[in-house]
């Protein structure tokens, strides 16, 4: 049958074809978030710039992007199979040896548990190709369904509110509603950091259009600052605000009858359980700690402002509740038929750069391929296209589930693709102790080391990267755009989907003799449109026979692009056409509000986490960037003045952050973004990258009944002070092993490695360690007694090789960082490690605020002090914030500063920062 469907590719080597010798740049996509930003990059990877041609980004890049080039570099990369041996140790073997080991593992645990003891966790950053191949291996021909994905932990919650309101995951609007809305509401989202692009079209919108910002969060975040009205909501409370919203809408009369009865079932139901839990303005304040004048004018501003968008991202999915509340918005745009028309849709932002395309393919447990489910006619269809008669036949475990059937000792064999789950996953510290009970441990990742890996992989297969790799992925508004490579493949990398299909063809599996990824991509587009006569959402059709010419040219497209379109849709559902049996959405009645977990004495505080502006996930990638790592270096968690107060916390000190389920030792923040009662901390430092700082292992895994997504928002947590004597930095040219007794960070700089620390040592003890790090003999230290000063360098001829300063506060570096990676110093300048103070040629410009251009603080604040007075002003003088935009809050911020104590000491302008 797939004869008749596909066209035949001809043969290509699996292996990822070398960078061309050809100066054009080579069109590709950003392996961020799930904005899905085009980008160029040279043959060499030297220079990396936003696509001005790609329509998710017109040739914008946020910070992340625009550090591509420093993240490209092979330390640290898994070059080659490796098994580790009896006494731990990682020994290399070749590609046979280990495909052989894993087939033959899987087998043989098949063979003696059955199925479901295997399975597979992916990642939202690998290709649509390399899930579409894993899901058929996995559920196909092995038969097991325990196949899911980091995802799980992003975008669950909307998945299932998708189906439950519109019969398909379907994000119904496209990015030119934020350009073209009146009305944008951002629920759960810090869009100025975390989706940036899309947030200065939005900015854009604002600014050009006079288009309202709504920012509904339970921290005071950048995006918050940009608001027109910010709703400081109490975590879990969102469906009661929407809740609200509906009943007040059909109060006043604002619904659209017409739509409802035409397009909609189970309003009556929806909007009599909305009245019950948000029958009052006063009510909903009470349950969502707002104030009844901002419920108000949020309220009528949606009801006068026809086109709105409501967009929202990880603060509305990583609930227990996460599917109601993404239905109790949905509820409010289909009461007012405010969907898939032109500036008016709720939208869901994607978190991963191919969350949508794993989805696609079956990425999830509950999931078949192409958007299908467990349902007999899918499982039924599947099978035949496929020709795989032990398909699964129903659902698998969700992420957690998996994880705790490890921990049982019930899946026997796990293989992690590209994601980091003994860091990431709530209750982290579980999730690696489970991972040491397994027979078979397989890891395909681009790295020799981390948490996960170091759980005890048995063994290792080298994957390709980003820039090295070929294939698809889908942004938030269902856009499909090609990655492709501009690398040559390093070592013995392989794409992820040729090692699946080697291991289904060792297994002795037919149908997995895929010679390119265009082949695999043309049977996935094909299985979209096998049987489906519109009643099926995704539908790629279109796409299925394209040549390998044209998909290696395919241009950035929307689905559904069914067989007969020559473009895809940018929206859906304006004149109904849902994908439930009568074809009618759904509206959906949800739960009272209440959290998974309760406060204790103990366990006071709740711990919200997430993202910082210029890292990813766990620091795989950003972390190699010098310039990425300058702006937040250190792992840090937010407390709100009064709390730092009743816990003893000093702003700058350190905090250990405990949970029932673990602790941490952080940098503490005490600012009043953050509200009392609550603490933020971000997710991306592991083992790795710190000493102590693993905040998924501080994390709850109560989930979502409905979508398995974990509620990583809102933990117990106690906090209390945790001191060191003396804190510091050590800067130096080659890895420095530290003593468990020391607090550090490993931050990224240039010609180095660069170590945030803290302990409580002697000065002999400190002496030890800086002598175990240099063979030096060209030494220059300071030791001061009485202020309690350690602090000195090595050099070899007139090059620093090491420089190290600890003191009772936290030193400055920016001066360190910066003479560190010049070739020669002058004897003034290497006086300068030890005074503190800039030298004659110094630019130091102090901490980082611009990452896409490197400006920092001290030029800003001089830019302030000759009368810029807006960040536009800045950007003009300085070009900060003048790209991606993310850094525009934190300039708003200081300007706001300069001018407050300007206007307090009766100068004409700012005063100049202090040296």
């Amino acid at each position: 049958m797939l004869d008749g469907v596909v066209a035949p590719a001809p043969h290509e080597n699996l292996q990822a074809p070398a960078a061309s010798s050809q100066t054009t740049a080579t069109r590709s996509t950003c392996p961020y978030c799930g904005v899905g930003c085009g980008v160029l990059a040279s043959p060499s990877g030297k220079h990396i710039s936003g696509d001005p041609a790609h329509p998710a980004n017109f040739g914008r890049l946020c910070s992340k992007g625009s550090a591509l080039e420093e993240t490209l570099g092979l330390e640290g990369r898994l070059l080659h199979p490796m098994r580790r041996q009896a006494d731990g140790a990682l020994a290399r073997l070749s590609w046979d040896a280990a495909l052989d080991e894993v087939a033959a593992g899987f087998r043989r645990i098949v063979d003696q548990h059955g199925p479901d003891a295997v399975a597979v966790y992916l990642s939202g950053q690998l290709l649509t190709e390399d899930y579409y191949v894993a899901n058929k291996l996995l559920k196909g021909f092995i038969g097991s369904a325990n196949v899911d994905t980091n995802s799980r932990l992003c975008m669950a919650s909307t998945v299932a509110g998708h189906k439950r309101a519109f019969g398909a995951d379907v994000v119904p609007g496209c990015y030119e509603d934020l350009d073209e809305a009146d009305l944008i509401v951002l629920v759960g989202s810090n869009a100025a950091w975390c989706h940036p692009v899309l947030f200065q079209r939005i900015m854009r919108n604002k600014e050009e259009r006079g288009a309202k910002l709504v920012v509904i969060d339970t921290r005071r975040t950048a995006t918050a600052e940009s608001a027109d009205l910010f709703l400081q909501i109490a975590p879990g409370a969102d469906q009661a605000l929407f809740c609200g919203l509906l009943a007040y809408l059909a109060k006043f009369a604002a619904l659209d009858a017409a739509y409802i009865k035409q397009y909609t079932s189970g309003f009556e139901n929806a909007l009599a359980e909305a009245r019950r839990i948000a029958p009052t303005i006063e009510a909903i304040a009470m349950a969502t700690g707002l104030r009844e004048i901002d419920i108000a004018s949020f309220f009528e501003l949606f009801v006068r402002t026809p086109r709105t968008v409501t967009a929202f991202s990880q603060g509305v999915n990583q609930s227990a509740q996460g599917t109601d509340k993404v239905n109790a918005i949905i509820n409010c745009h289909l009461a007012t038929g405010r969907i898939g028309k032109p500036g008016a849709s709720p939208f869901s932002l994607t978190g991963q750069p191919n969350a949508m395309g794993g989805r696609e393919v079956g990425g999830l447990a509950n999931s078949l391929a192409a958007h299908m489910g467990f349902d007999p006619s899918s499982v039924d269809r599947v099978r035949r296209f496929w020709n795989a008669p032990r398909i699964a036949t129903r659902d698998g475990l969700k992420a957690v589930q998996m994880f705790d059937a490890i921990a049982r000792g019930d899946i026997k064999a796990l293989w992690v693709v590209g994601t980091n789950p003994a860091a990431s996953l709530p209750n982290a510290g579980m999730a690696r102790a489970a991972l040491s009970k397994l027979e078979l441990f397989i890891v395909s990742d681009n790295v020799t080391s981390n948490d996960t890996i170091n759980s005890g992989a048995h063994l290792l297969l080298p994957a390709q990267a980003w820039g090295e790799k070929t294939g698809t992925v889908t942004n938030s508004e269902r856009r499909i755009s090609r990655q492709r490579a501009f690398l040559p493949a390093p070592g013995e990398t392989r794409a992820d989907w040729a090692i699946f299909a080697d291991v289904a063809q060792r297994m002795g599996f037919a149908g997995f003799d895929y010679r390119s990824a265009a082949q695999v991509f043309r049977e996935h587009a094909a299985l979209s449109a096998f049987e489906n006569d519109g009643t099926r959402a995704f539908d790629i059709g279109g796409l299925a026979r394209l040549s390998d010419a044209e998909y290696d040219g395919l241009e950035p497209t929307q689905w559904p692009r069914r067989t007969c379109d020559v473009k895809g849709r940018a929206r859906l559902f304006a004149q109904g056409g849902f994908f439930s049996q009568d074809g009618r959405a759904t509206f959906v009645a949800p739960a009272t509000p209440a959290l998974a977990t309760r406060l204790t004495e103990d366990f006071s505080l709740r711990l919200n986490t997430g993202r910082i502006r210029d890292q990813w996930h766990t620091m795989t990638r950003t972390g190699a960037s010098p310039r990425l790592a300058r702006h937040l270096p250190e792992p840090f968690v937010e407390i709100n003045p009064s709390d730092a107060a009743r816990f003893c916390v000093e702003d700058g000190g350190f905090a250990r952050v405990a949970t029932p389920y673990g602790n941490c030792v952080l940098r503490a923040v005490v600012t009043d973004r953050q509200p009392a009662g609550h603490i933020f901390a971000p997710i991306h430092w592991t083992n790795e990258t710190a000493a102590d700082a693993r905040v998924g292992a501080l994390a709850a895994s109560c989930v979502d009944p409905v979508s398995g997504q974990p509620e990583l928002k809102a933990t117990p947590a106690a906090v209390s002070p945790f001191r060191f004597a003396r804190q510091g930095f050590i800067l130096s040219r080659k890895p420095t092993a530290l003593p468990k007794s020391v607090w550090w960070t490993r931050v990224a700089i240039a010609k180095g490695y660069g170590y945030r620390v803290a302990a409580n040592l002697q000065d002999d003890d400190w002496a030890d360690i800086i002598s175990a790090a240099t063979v030096s003999e060209d030494i220059v230290q300071l030791i001061d007694e009485t202020k309690s000063v350690f602090s000195g360098a090595a050099f070899v001829e007139d090059h620093a090789t090491l420089i190290w300063s600890l003191s009772p506060l936290s030193p400055p570096w920016e001066l360190a960082i910066e003479l560190f990676a010049r070739e020669r110093l002058d004897d003034s300048e290497r006086l300068s490690f030890l005074s503190g103070r800039s030298g004659g040629q110094s630019t130091n410009a102090g901490p980082l605020v611009c990452s896409c251009f490197s400006v920092g603080q001290k030029q800003i604040e001089t830019a302030i002090q000759q009368g810029c007075r807006s960040a536009s002003d800045v950007g003009k003088a300085t070009r900060a914030g003048s790209n991606c935009g993310s850094c525009r809050p934190e300039i708003e911020r200081l300007i706001k500063t300069a001018l407050t104590a300007a206007s307090a000491t009766g100068s004409a302008a700012p005063l100049q920062h202090p040296a």
